[in-house]
């Protein structure tokens, strides 16, 4: 069974962090463990995740960091740690589950069955049968920005922003977090944009080849998002 590293970046979490479906998750028999990256919280999100580590400490780690350096930051410290453990598999989720846990084993499956696909995104496709919701005004600016981003980076990607991301391990894909990212939110485009970069004259597979949109069966949104509709638009928040 392949492993894999899901990255939690966290700050001030503590009251929305649902312990309970993080241990209620690794009861089950997934290869799946966890890196929670405690990112300067101030409030009392260390010793939950404190409480979580000792509850299995084969399972969950933590990695503090000593100031708040946002969420982009963490996500990358966090999966360079990930990596350098040698997982199959790493990847990303969002703290407050929009996105449920339930789904990683669903994305572990893909990067199984198609080895030529390198990165696999979840991607919030109100489709019939679907439980995708998502706020009026936040899905019209979401959908919005990724059209931006398509013809931006001259890719047909769906949902840049789902916070719902697993990689495969490997040179390549660790190369892509070396440097430290420009914006705070906005890591997922720039992670697709230094993927075209370092594959351009080479005779690599190219991004569309190599990145899988996988259509959630399920997403909320959660109230006490630190996102601003401002941070859509402005690449320094």
């Amino acid at each position: 069974m392949s492993s894999a590293i899901i990255v939690i970046p966290c700050y001030n979490e503590s009251k929305r962090l649902d312990a309970g479906q993080f241990e209620d998750f690794v009861k089950q028999a997934h290869n799946v463990r966890f890196l929670f990256v405690n990112d300067g919280s101030t409030d009392h999100t260390s010793q939950v995740l404190e409480t979580l580590r000792r509850s299995h400490p084969d399972r969950f780690d933590v990695y503090h960091l000593p100031r708040n350096v946002g969420k982009a930051e963490a996500v990358r410290l966090g999966l360079l740690r990930a990596f350098a453990s040698c997982p199959d598999y790493a990847g990303f989720w969002d703290a407050d589950l929009a996105t449920p846990l339930d789904i990683i084993p669903s994305f572990c499956d893909l990067l199984d069955r198609k080895p030529d696909i390198e990165m696999v995104f979840g991607s919030r496709v109100q489709l019939l049968g679907r439980s995708i919701d998502r706020n009026l005004m936040r899905h019209y600016l979401g959908r919005t920005f990724a059209t931006m981003v398509a013809l931006v980076l001259n890719l047909k990607v769906y949902d840049t922003q789902c916070g719902a991301k697993l990689f495969r391990r490997s040179d390549g894909v660790i190369a892509l977090f070396q440097e430290t990212f420009i914006t705070r939110w906005l890591m997922d485009v720039e992670i697709i944009a230094r993927l075209i970069q370092a594959r351009r004259g080479t005779d690599l597979p190219r991004a569309e080849a190599v990145i899988y949109e996988a259509p959630l069966s399920e997403w909320r949104d959660v109230r006490g998002s630190k996102l601003k509709t401002s941070d859509f638009f402005e690449g320094h928040v």
